[in-house]
């Protein structure tokens, strides 16, 4: 194992590069919702570990890096777990996703970060009506399992 990590920069590029040609719901590059969590985190007082975190949150889930790849990464075993923490698992219940982001230190702070982007209103907006419900809805739903008050 190395001694060194990786810098936030070089966080910043590997998440960027791994989700390169992915948009998000909205058809927008999926590299802006992950600048738009990092910055959520550092001005949430986030550590560099939780912005690096965020920057790399979505990645497993979206199959943009591999378990293994993210495990052979030159991160310290906390960024991971927070990240491991932060990707959803098929047909998990929302109970069982939150005890897991609570249960993990700092991944709660990334999720807060993660979920106020996400309903963010101008972003929501693009949405047909049924998804932009369906999405409140959920971001509620795990604003309330993680006792995050609504941004």
């Amino acid at each position: 194992m190395t001694d060194r990590f990786l810098t936030l920069a070089e966080v910043e590029a590997l998440a960027r590069s791994a989700h390169e040609g992915q948009t998000d719901k909205a058809g927008r590059p999926y590299a802006e919702h992950l600048a738009a969590v990092a910055e959520g985190v550092r001005l949430r007082g986030g550590s560099p570990g939780q912005q690096a975190a965020a920057w790399l949150h979505d990645s497993v889930e979206d199959d943009a890096l591999s378990g293994e790849q993210l495990a052979a990464a030159a991160l310290p075993q906390e960024v991971k777990d927070m990240v491991l923490a932060l990707t959803k698992r098929a047909g998990e219940p929302l109970e069982e996703y939150a005890a897991r982001v609570l249960a993990t230190p700092g991944a709660v702070l990334v999720k807060e970060a993660d979920l106020a982007h996400n309903a963010d209103p101008v972003r929501l907006s693009v949405l047909d009506a049924a998804t932009r419900d369906r999405l409140t809805a959920k971001y509620a739903r795990v604003r309330s399992l993680l006792g995050i008050t609504a941004p």
